[in-house]
């Protein structure tokens, strides 16, 4: 996937229309990973268009990880129903719905063709810190079939050019650990350590994915123990 823009016009702003940037696909629905594909690196932005009446745009959630943050949504073509902590809300193009974290939310289409924006920000006064979440996506399904293997391979390409995303590396390593991959896994997670040692230190200790790891003496280390 490209980060530039098919029209780059200059250092100080890029266009693009929407049906440019390629979807992706994790497993849910389809995605358009709009602040990869430019290089945002102030806030998020994917876009969702619904093939079908009654496609799923939002997938239910609540925003309560430690990263989590206000959300805005906004309806740019058809119609979405959302659901807000069990309320129901009707948007026509053109709505826009915001939602702090820690309330549930889901939407879907009314009409095929629903197009809905969702933009994120950081926890309330901290900076937005862009995970990379996108690039994994597509190997999301990996994960719940248990090709830990193939998904290991493939997550290696993702991070040949050392891309800047704390959760790419952490991944990489749960892939890793899980196929026996030992070695990989702890150099990985070190990366994944230094580019964001809070988030590695509150999620590894209790993830199982990386249980495999907990007996090596790198991994205390890792976790500045």
């Amino acid at each position: 996937m490209t980060l530039s823009n098919p029209h780059g016009i200059g250092p100080g702003f890029a266009v693009a229309r929407l049906d440019e940037i390629d979807e992706i696909d994790d497993g849910s629905r389809p995605f358009r990973p709009v602040r990869l594909h430019f290089g945002i690196q102030t806030f998020g932005v994917t876009a969702v268009t619904a093939q079908s009446n009654g496609d799923p745009l939002i997938n239910e959630h609540e925003e309560t990880e430690p990263e989590s943050g206000e959300e805005l949504y906004v309806v740019i073509a058809g119609h979405a129903k959302f659901d807000l902590d069990g309320e129901a809300q009707e948007a026509p193009a053109g709505t826009l719905i915001h939602v702090s974290p820690g309330i549930k939310r889901s939407a879907s289409a009314r009409v095929a063709g629903t197009t809905v924006l969702a933009i994120g920000a950081g926890p309330a006064g901290t900076p937005y810190a862009p995970s990379g979440w996108e690039l994994l996506a597509p190997l999301y399904p990996l994960f719940e079939s248990g090709d830990y293997e193939e998904g290991a391979n493939r997550a290696q390409a993702l991070i040949a050019h050392d891309p800047p995303y704390w959760a790419v590396y952490y991944n990489t390593a749960c892939f890793e650990a899980r196929a026996g991959r030992t070695d990989e896994a702890l150099a990985h997670l070190r990366r994944a350590a230094e580019l964001s040692p809070s988030y590695v230190a509150k999620l590894a200790p209790t993830d199982d994915d990386l249980a495999p790891l907990r007996e090596q003496a790198g991994f205390a280390e890792i976790l500045g123990g």
